[in-house]
Parts: C-alpha cells; sequence; structure tokens
C-alpha cells in the first residue's frame, strides 16, 4: 500500500470522526465532551445542546436501561412480593415492572398500554389501592395547617430582623447585578441555634462538598449526626402530627417504618456528577450545591444561608417574591452568589425551625412526589414543588429527593 493510499485512508477516518460527532450514534450517556458539536447525555435537553438525533437514539435506550433496572430489583425482591393474582392489580398498585406478568399496575402501564384490566379501579387513587387511603386536596391544607401551627420551635418577630432591600420583576433575576449593597440579615438572635433540633441540623450542613462531581464519604460521627437529627425532630410536635397523618393514610405502619424511610429518601446518595455518590436529597436542599458550570443548586435554607453570609461566603443581590406573612415562617425569593456562584432563584422559609422545613417537604414529596402540591399556612395558600431522583431507587422502587422547594408565584 502505497502513501497515498495511507492518506487517502487517513482523510476517510477524520470524516467518519467528524460527522461522529454530529450524531449520537454510540454515544449516547456519554460524558460532556467539548470536542463534539452536539452532546448525547441526559442533562443535553437541560442545556439546549442535543445532536438532532438524540431522541431517536438515545431516549429509548434509556428508558430500556430503567426497566431493566426495575426488572433486577423484581427479581432479587423476596418472595413476599409474589403476587397470587398476576393479571390483576390487587396489592401490587405501583409495583415495579416485572417482564413475567401479563398486565402491570404502575404509572407507566398506561403509556405502553399494558395495564391489568382492574388498574383504573384500584390504582387511580394516587397508586393505593383503597380510596380512603389516598391524600386529598383538602386533606393537604389540613394537615399543612396542623403543621404550622404546631411550630413552637420558630423564631418569633424579634430573632430576626431581615434587610431585603431591593425588590425585582421575574425578568430581572437573570441580570447577576448585586443591587442590594447590605446583607440580607441584619440581625438574627443566635439563641434559636442552641435549640436540639436547630443544633442537630446546623451539624450536618458541612459534611458535604459543595461541588457535584466529588464523592461523599461519610466517617462514623457524620453518620451518627444524621441519626441525631431525625431522633431529635421526632421529638417535636411537628413531626409528630406529620406521623401521625401519614401513618393514618396506611403510608407507615410504625414510627421505625417512617424514620427509616427519611433517612434512605433524604440522606441516601446517589450520583449528579462523576463521582458515585456525590449527592443526596438533603445536600442538595438545605446544604446546597455548585455545578460544573458555576450555578448553585438547591441551597433552599435561611439558616445556611445566613451562615454562609456572615462567614462572607454569600453575598445576597435582590429578591423578587417576598411572602405574605406578617410573622415567621415567612418566604422569600432571593437571588445570590455563593462563593463565586450565582442563585437566579431561591426560594426559602425564613425563621422556621428545621423540622418545620423538613417535614412540609417530606409531606409534599410523599404525598405529590414529582408535582406541585398545594399547602395553607395560617390561611395563606403555599406550593411546593419536589422532583424524584429518577436513575436509582431504595427498597421496592422508592426513590430518592431530587429537591424540594417553595414556588413563587407568577407576578
Amino acid at each position: 500500500m502505497g502513501t497515498r493510499d495511507l492518506l487517502l485512508i487517513v482523510l476517510i477516518c477524520r470524516l467518519a470522526w467528524a460527522g461522529s460527532m454530529e450524531s449520537c450514534a454510540h454515544r449516547c450517556e456519554e460524558k460532556f465532551n467539548k470536542a463534539a458539536d452536539c452532546q448525547c447525555n441526559h442533562q443535553c435537553e437541560q442545556h439546549k445542546d442535543c445532536c438532532e438525533d438524540y431522541e431517536q437514539l438515545c431516549a429509548s435506550q434509556e428508558e430500556s436501561k430503567k426497566m431493566e433496572a426495575e426488572w433486577e430489583e423484581k427479581e432479587t425482591a423476596p418472595a413476599s412480593n409474589v403476587y397470587l393474582a398476576p393479571n390483576s392489580c390487587h396489592g401490587r398498585c405501583q409495583e415495579a415492572y416485572d417482564q413475567h406478568h401479563p398486565c402491570h399496575c404502575n404509572s407507566k402501564c398506561q403509556k405502553f398500554g399494558n395495564c391489568c384490566e382492574d388498574y383504573d379501579s384500584l390504582c387511580a387513587n394516587d397508586g393505593f389501592s383503597h380510596s380512603s387511603d389516598a391524600i386529598t386536596k383538602e386533606e393537604l391544607l389540613t394537615i399543612s395547617e396542623k403543621i404550622y401551627k404546631a411550630d413552637t420551635n420558630k423564631a418569633q418577630k424579634e430573632d430576626i430582623v431581615l434587610n431585603s432591600q431591593n425588590h425585582i420583576s421575574s425578568s430581572e433575576t437573570n441580570d447577576q447585578v448585586d443591587r442590594s449593597p447590605e446583607p440580607l440579615y441584619s440581625y438574627v438572635n443566635e439563641e434559636l441555634f442552641s435549640k436540639p433540633t436547630y443544633a442537630a441540623f446546623i451539624n450536618l450542613l458541612n459534611n458535604y462538598h459543595a461541588a457535584t462531581g466529588q464523592g461523599e464519604h461519610f466517617n462514623s460521627q457524620q453518620l451518627a449526626e444524621q441519626d441525631t437529627f431525625l431522633q431529635e425532630i421526632m421529638k417535636t410536635a411537628v413531626m409528630k402530627e406529620l406521623y401521625s397523618f401519614l401513618h393514618q393514610k396506611n403510608r407507615y405502619s410504625s414510627k421505625q417504618e417512617f424514620v427509616s424511610d427519611l433517612k434512605n429518601m433524604w440522606f441516601g446518595l446517589y450520583t449528579r456528577g462523576d463521582d458515585e455518590g456525590d449527592s443526596s436529597g438533603f445536600e442538595h436542599v438545605f446544604s446546597g450545591e455548585v455545578k460544573k458550570r458555576k450555578e448553585v443548586s438547591g441551597f433552599h435554607n435561611w439558616i445556611r444561608f445566613y451562615l454562609q453570609e456572615k462567614e462572607g461566603l454569600v453575598n445576597y443581590y435582590s429578591h423578587n417574591y417576598n411572602g405574605p406573612w406578617d410573622s415567621y415562617p415567612d418566604v422569600l425569593g432571593m437571588q445570590f452568589n455563593w462563593n463565586g456562584s450565582y442563585k437566579e432563584v431561591g426560594t426559602a422559609f425564613i425563621g422556621s425551625s428545621p423540622e418545620f422545613e423538613f417535614a412540609l417537604y417530606s409531606l409534599c414529596f410523599i404525598s405529590r412526589p414529582g408535582k406541585v402540591c398545594h399547602l395553607s399556612l395560617g390561611g395563606y395558600p403555599l406550593a411546593i414543588q419536589t422532583y424524584t431522583w429518577d436513575k436509582i431507587t431504595y427498597g421496592n422502587g422508592k426513590k430518592y429527593v431530587a429537591t424540594a422547594y417553595v414556588v413563587s408565584p407568577k407576578e
């Protein structure tokens, strides 16, 4: 073979490689490739840089992988999960996909046209077999008011002095302009932080790497701090109200089961970035994370904000929403810079106890996972959005908390 032939082969290979960078062929779920003209991982839809054939080549492939994961989980489940009526949804609502069953009873069966005949009658009530177990809108309004009244550990009006300064419109939230020269918190009574639930909560905040992509590796003390937090909040009237309600709705048969599930959904680790086990619901929502593109993700807690602002790591820019409450807890939608990264809109309860936030977010995640959850606080309406982490599950197909936050009303 001559030199000319070799050069021709090299040219053909380069052209083929260049063409492959414009397609998702053999590239589904590859990591971000700056040399490529377009991307082929699940984040490309969010960043608007997917290749044209992403949906055709990768979306269906991702769905298949999820099903395979559910198959594996179901096949390794204990024998007690084997049902005697495979043609019915009796006792099977929202079970994981099982390829051996002739029909199915989870929310995706309608999409794939393989539901059992009695799916609608047995499973349409929020996935629970009996309508009495479904949580209605009215019940959410009632229980959230009970939780609101039970928050005796919240800040009093004199405990916090806010300096909210500049208010902006929703169209200005991405400007990244510091319109407020002074800190958000003029004063906080730090005696609040000596209360058991506050102290246990604060001990958790420094157990995480802010940057996604760095795996979290907890030592025995940090794991014990998670248990201490759950133990302390379960002593409060707030969490007793929540457990009593969920127990009555047949979500949990015992406090032990409830606490175990809370620990899994909030503190269980999953992977957002490159390193395995780099994130959790608690880290994201309460402590905050930073994406590679220098964007603040999560960070919806007033105590964390105050402590970081006090250290000079948070620079408050402005707010675009202030709740209607004339006492605490209140709600604020903020713009801020956290150690060099920007948060376009970060809603947070102000002055609430840690157990209050944890209770409302948990209530909404359990009763309306992945949906907007409508509540009532002191007679005022409030909405919370939750999202589930869908890539992996724990214990019988249950999902981790991806995020939870107060939804700012449109102006």
